[in-house]
């Protein structure tokens, strides 16, 4: 990561978590070839993603990973670059 993104990412760490909420929402979203029009739409969407997947958990289908275990492997991927 660049210095600039590095700065830009330590300081939205600061934000309170509703707030980081929003701006990652914001990011993911900017990276849509085409604009988000209907944020009520893409809310929906992912609450019917969490339920399947709280479904799954809960039918034990998956037992997920622990977030410790996602994040280092997203950084070492992200450190490959």
């Amino acid at each position: 990561m660049i210095d600039r993104a590095q700065a830009v990412l330590q300081e939205a760490l600061t934000l309170p978590v509703e707030e980081r909420a929003d701006v990652a929402a914001e990011l993911l979203a900017s990276l849509d070839d085409e604009p988000i029009e209907d944020l009520a739409e893409v809310e929906m969407a992912w609450a019917k993603e969490i339920e399947r997947r709280a479904r799954q958990v809960l039918a034990g289908e998956t037992t997920g990973e622990p977030w410790e275990d996602v994040r280092a492997r997203i950084e070492e991927r992200l450190r490959r670059r």
